[in-house]
């Protein structure tokens, strides 16, 4: 095994870090006690209860620190409709009921801003914006409405995308000799192998996501190449098997090697072919190709 598998492999088995000490934090200072009507004011009952109690849900939230954590719980509360368009999120409400400080509120409204999902105007306050402002591209954002009510839509949006996307990165890629990146590709196939032969699901996952990543960075086309994190999204929120990919599996492995081969070789319609293939690597998935849809 090369040093690069070994060291992804033992990455991926390490455990995920621990989160801030909740003693630490400076909170709202505010009793526990009945709450206060207020006129257009969220609901929070589709809230987790446990995001702010000891221990933060370490395990549940992957080494998420608290910023993230309340970031990801209020994005999934927007997406999944619980918290529903123009809606109002008042900052103090959301300290009190997540207990967390001042600051992670601020910074974790900020971030949700910044991808469209709540805006901030003076004298109007913070409000839930509507979908049409999403940033649809956003990885989070695309993971949120991958486990919501849109989960259906989301994976289908998703595997129509990256049959427009890799194919032709995978044609382009072919006409660009970066000897790293291609050297790179063999390892992500090397490590897929292992990570295989040892049940290794994880590592697997991770090696996958990173050879589509890079695929797509080798194109040469720095568009396409704005959209590597769309991809990497949607392999690790591939609950379906028409994304392709998610299961470890012989045709699959073979499959990356055969990209791998037409790259190195210069052939960039063998490369393409070689991704819309895998794409439709699975023979129990009923609908491989996206169909047209009915308007």
């Amino acid at each position: 095994m090369s040093t690069l598998a070994h060291t992804m492999m033992t990455a991926a088995r390490s455990a995920d870090s621990g989160l801030a000490n909740p003693g630490e934090l400076d909170r709202y200072p505010f009793a526990e006690g009945p709450s206060v009507d207020r006129v257009g004011a969220p609901a929070w009952d589709g809230a987790d209860p446990e995001l702010g109690r000891v221990g933060r849900r370490a395990a549940g939230n992957r080494g998420r620190g608290l910023h993230g954590q309340l970031v990801q719980q209020l994005g999934q509360m927007i997406v999944s409709g619980d918290l529903g368009t123009d809606r109002p999120l008042v900052p103090e409400e959301i300290g009190q009921r997540f207990e967390v400080s001042r600051t992670v509120v601020r910074e974790s409204l900020r971030v949700l801003e910044a991808k469209g999902l709540v805006s901030a105007r003076p004298n109007v306050g913070t409000r839930v914006r509507p979908v049409s402002d999403w940033n649809l591209l956003d990885p989070d954002i695309i993971e949120w409405r991958a486990f919501g009510p849109q989960r259906d839509d989301q994976r289908r949006e998703l595997s129509e995308l990256r049959w427009t996307i890799e194919p032709l990165a995978a044609r382009l890629a072919a006409g660009h000799g970066r000897e790293e990146v291609q050297q790179r590709l063999s390892d992500m196939v090397e490590i897929m192998g292992h990570a295989m032969g040892q049940g290794d699901a994880l590592t697997f996952a991770r090696a996958d996501a990173e050879f589509h990543s890079l695929l797509i960075q080798v194109a040469g086309n720095r568009m396409l190449e704005h959209l590597s994190g769309i991809v990497s999204a949607a392999l690790q929120v591939s609950g379906s098997a028409v994304t392709g990919c998610e299961r470890p599996n012989e045709t699959s492995l073979a499959q990356h090697g055969r990209i791998v081969d037409a790259l190195a070789g210069g052939d960039g319609a063998a490369a393409e072919a070689a991704v819309r293939q895998l794409l439709t690597v699975h023979p129990e998935v009923e609908r491989v190709v996206p169909a047209p849809r009915e308007h």
